[in-house]
């Protein structure tokens, strides 16, 4: 098992940024590809980020892409998603995922554990 709890979330207005963190417990955390995910009412959860295991690959959503980062520390086992240039668009709630499957993955039925979620709000 894997436990994850994201943190970091918060109130920012639009053009600031701020740093969600993943810790997790549990199992080899290294061993495990993370993503980043992000849900509003009504909405299915969207990818936002992921990255595999080492940390070599990583991929984006269209709608983050040069404004997200992505990154971990695995002695830390934390994972980071570094956003800059918030926009009123990126609230949501934010959960992060961990996979033993190889790779990055963009889907989130191809992830078996989950944090609660961070909320981010970003004001116009």
């Amino acid at each position: 098992q894997v436990q994850l709890v994201e943190s970091g979330g918060g109130l920012v207005q639009a053009g600031g940024s701020l740093r969600l963190s993943c810790t997790a417990s549990g199992r080899t955390f290294s061993s495990y590809a993370v993503g980043w995910f992000r849900a509003t009412p009504g909405k299915e959860r969207e990818f936002a980020a992921a990255i595999s295991w080492s940390g070599g690959s990583r991929s984006y959503a269209d709608s983050v892409k040069g404004r997200f980062t992505i990154s971990r520390v695995n002695p830390k086992n934390t994972v980071y998603l570094q956003m800059n240039s918030l926009e009123p668009e990126d609230t949501a709630v934010y959960y992060c995922a961990a996979t033993n499957r190889a790779g990055v993955r963009i889907r989130p039925t191809e992830y078996d554990y989950w944090g609660q979620g961070t909320q981010v709000t970003v004001s116009s």
